[in-house]
């Protein structure tokens, strides 16, 4: 019964990481938070979704989303946009992989 607790915990300090965001269709979906990254002044984070085993999209798999934060009238919450810039995507990519280059295994795809 020892070992129970240890995973408990685990999985609580997995559950703080989890935030549930609306798509364009008004649907939820979680994300795992693994980095909030600044540049030029802005901050922008990286997430990555957390697939349902009935609706997993292997094509998908492991792919990180990066949202732009933008403040809003609340103290307590922050607003996500989509970015269009690919040069930001990619700057703010690099950085999160230079960042976190020991704890995962980066995989470039060339098409």
């Amino acid at each position: 019964m020892e070992g129970e607790d240890n995973n408990v915990q685990e999985l609580d300090e997995e559950l703080d990481n989890i935030i549930t965001l609306n798509d364009e269709n008004g649907e939820e979906v979680k994300f795992e938070f693994l980095d909030m990254v600044e540049l030029d002044s802005e901050e922008y984070v990286v997430l990555l979704p957390i697939e349902d085993e009935e609706n997993g999209n292997e094509e998908d798999a492991g792919e990180v989303v990066i949202l732009k934060v933008e403040d809003t009238d609340s103290d307590d919450e922050e607003s996500y946009v989509s970015v269009d810039d690919e040069e930001t995507l990619n700057t703010v990519f690099e950085i999160f992989k230079e960042k976190f280059k020991d704890e995962f295994n980066f995989v470039d795809e060339e098409e």
